[in-house]
């Protein structure tokens, strides 16, 4: 099942740049393990969205709790939300 977490974070960015390279690393074994649908931050700065693949919210959110950016302090609070998707665009998400 998927849940949606939407995540708020720091407002110091260069932190967050600091902390940046392992999250992704994170999110890369996440994606290999199958248990990451799709992520991004918003382009505001405010935070994240980060779909997990997991079996129940409790896993969902102890995969985000496995994060760097949580155990380094970048995660300020968030919000986990099962999610079902409905639509996706031909060719899928894009990444940029």
């Amino acid at each position: 099942m998927k849940y949606a977490a939407v995540i708020e974070y720091i407002p110091d960015v260069d932190r967050v740049n600091a902390v940046r390279p392992r999250h992704r690393e994170y999110l890369t074994s996440l994606l290999e393990q199958g248990k990451l649908a799709c992520a991004g931050p918003f382009l505001d700065n405010y935070g994240a969205l980060i779909v997990y693949e997991a079996a129940t919210p409790e896993e969902a959110e102890a995969i985000l709790k496995g994060d760097p950016f949580h155990s380094e302090g970048i995660f300020v609070r968030w919000t986990i939300r099962p999610w079902k998707t409905v639509f996706v665009a031909p060719g899928g998400l894009t990444t940029a």
